[in-house]
């Protein structure tokens, strides 16, 4: 009885705590608050120097670990310094050139139809290469209207089963519907004189013309819509098998 009495009556009815003693009991209470909230690797002002501690960038601040950071963080000066940044950053946004939007107006262009076309079989009678003629004819274009064409692989377009053995060229001018022709996926001879097209303004027909490389001796073949299908030479093969993809790039301009 006589040691309780020395020692006090109660637990915890000591002495109060001094200014500084409080100043260390909140800085830990912080610290053990905000390694439980956050993480301190994604923290834009956090800092590892060469000499192994820790820096604010924010305030230009040195700490010996990371609990005195981020007591430090929690505390009224680095507080203040970031709302004071944020202010300024919201300033400047405010300030800045703002980009001005593209709004990309999509042409609704009413399809009036497939355009007429003839495709004729071809042969250079010094190279024996085999080769196409295309001619559409687009009567309803206007004048700044040119039309475009370019080729497809089988595997680009969402109509048939791709087959690898085929590829589509594809011809396009507004207002008239996309049309497509397969033809076998073989390489075109690119060079000059091999490979031409000419849009006649007069007569609206587009003409194209190619050249397949390295023939084989059965020369080229179109094939129509069904498997195995053999079209003779100069059958516009468009008659069965022209389409207008949705889902396809359009030849480029």
């Amino acid at each position: 009885m006589d040691f309780q009495n020395r020692a006090g009556s109660k637990p915890g009815a000591g002495a109060l705590m001094s200014h500084s003693e409080s100043n260390v009991a909140r800085r830990e209470r912080l610290r053990k608050l905000a390694l439980e909230t956050i993480d301190i690797e994604k923290d834009p002002y956090f800092m590892r120097n060469h000499l192994g501690s820790y820096e604010c960038k924010l305030c230009l601040t040195m700490h010996n670990n990371e609990g005195s950071y981020l007591a430090h963080t929690q505390g009224k000066k680095h507080q203040t310094n970031l709302a004071r940044r944020m202010a300024l950053e919201a300033k400047d946004e405010a300030n800045a050139p703002r980009p001005q939007k593209v709004i990309n107006v999509k042409k609704n262009v009413v399809k009036i139809g497939r355009p007429g076309y003839k495709v004729t079989k071809i042969r250079d009678p010094q190279t024996r290469q085999f080769g196409l003629l295309f001619e559409i004819t687009y009567p309803e274009v206007t004048e700044e209207t040119k039309p475009r064409h370019r080729f497809m692989s089988a595997y680009e377009q969402h109509v048939e089963p791709p087959n690898r053995q085929y590829q589509y060229l594809l011809f396009a001018a507004e207002p008239y519907e996309t049309v497509a022709f397969k033809v076998q996926s073989r390489e075109i001879d690119m060079r000059q004189g091999r490979f031409w097209s000419h849009w006649d303004r007069d007569t609206r027909i587009f003409t194209l013309q190619f050249f397949f490389r390295n023939p084989n001796r059965y020369g080229s073949q179109m094939v129509g819509t069904g498997a195995n299908t053999t079209v003779p030479a100069g059958y516009a093969v468009a008659s069965m098998n022209p389409f207008f993809n949705p889902h396809a790039q359009p030849p480029p301009a």
